[in-house]
């Protein structure tokens, strides 16, 4: 079992930034790719970023690329999503997931969640 708590959200305006932290214990955290979700209200959870499990990859939602940056401390097992440039359109509960295999960007390929940080985003 891996547990995953995430951390960092809140309300922010247009054009600011956030950085969400996801803490994990439970296992050895270097053999899990992680990967950061989100869930708008009434719409399916969606990809945003993942990382492999030595953080030399990242894969990024076509939305995101080149505002938000996915980052992992293997030492303090810990993930990290740094969020810039945030608009309204990226308000949702931001969910952290742990997958054991190889990295994947379909959120029922993970194996282990967070509980989410609601991150809100104002115009």
């Amino acid at each position: 079992q891996v547990q995953l708590v995430e951390s960092g959200g809140g309300l922010v305006q247009a054009g600011g930034s956030l950085r969400l932290s996801c803490a994990a214990s439970g296992r050895t955290f270097s053999n899990y790719a992680m990967g950061w979700f989100r869930q708008a209200p009434g719409k399916e959870r969606e990809f945003v970023a993942a990382i492999t499990q030595s953080g030399s990859n990242t894969y990024y939602a076509d939305s995101v690329k080149g505002r938000f940056t996915i980052s992992r401390d293997n030492a303090q097992n810990t993930v990290a999503l740094q969020m810039n440039s945030l608009k309204p359109e990226d308000t949702a509960v931001y969910y952290c997931a742990a997958r054991r295999l190889v990295i994947s960007t379909t959120p029922s390929a993970f194996n282990y969640w967070g509980q989410g940080t609601q991150v809100t985003v104002s115009s």
